[in-house]
């Protein structure tokens, strides 16, 4: 696992979720984006890239101490796909393969990322590792092969790698998983568990 690499999206404004950037939110003592990112750091992911874009300097500072690089995307309003492609793009040449990530998914574990991870070994990095829920609607984070990495630094615009995905959706290795709950993002003060 430590091969593979991970891009970490914290660039949004997070608009839905008022004036205050969620991605800073305090979730159990932990600003939301570090909790994301400490997962990462815990399942032996190699190169983590953080791309930021709205609201830089705070995201940064939440994350300070971890040994992941940022790239910043200036464009970061016109949407996720410019965020995905800056990531894609400033991971280290050697990298085999990387999930995109995120930076809102606060019940990530460690035992998904890692499942996903033994999923790709099996299908010897040749296939798009999605997990999925159990009725087959894909979710995130995305395991992307090196061989997907020139489309993906071409994205732009606000729907990411969706659009890339459906079109080699026959070349993706479909991933259920039973705990739903650690596909949920926060996009409201509401999703914020009740202290």
């Amino acid at each position: 696992m430590d091969r593979i690499g991970a891009v970490l999206l914290a660039a949004g404004a997070s608009r839905r979720f008022g004036d205050d950037n969620k991605l800073v939110a305090d979730l159990d003592g932990e600003p939301l984006v570090r909790r994301v990112a400490r997962i990462l750091a815990e399942s032996s992911v190699g190169d983590v890239v953080v791309v930021t874009g709205h609201d830089r300097e705070t995201v940064e500072a939440a994350l300070d101490g971890l040994s992941f690089r940022f790239v910043h995307n200036e464009d970061w309003s016109s949407g996720m796909g410019r965020s995905i492609a800056r990531g894609i793009r400033a991971l280290r040449p050697d990298t085999p393969a990387a999930f995109v990530v995120p930076g809102d998914m606060p019940y990530l574990t460690v035992t998904l990322l890692q499942a996903l991870a033994g999923r790709y070994a099996d299908a010897e990095g040749r296939r798009i590792v999605v997990p999925t829920t159990e009725d087959g609607n894909q979710r995130n984070p995305v395991l992307w092969p090196r061989r997907y990495f020139d489309d993906l630094a071409r994205l732009d615009g606000p729907e990411g790698g969706k659009a890339l995905l459906k079109r080699h959706w026959s070349e993706a290795l479909l991933v259920p998983v039973a705990d739903e709950a650690v596909f949920s993002d926060i996009d409201t003060p509401a999703d914020l568990p009740k202290p």
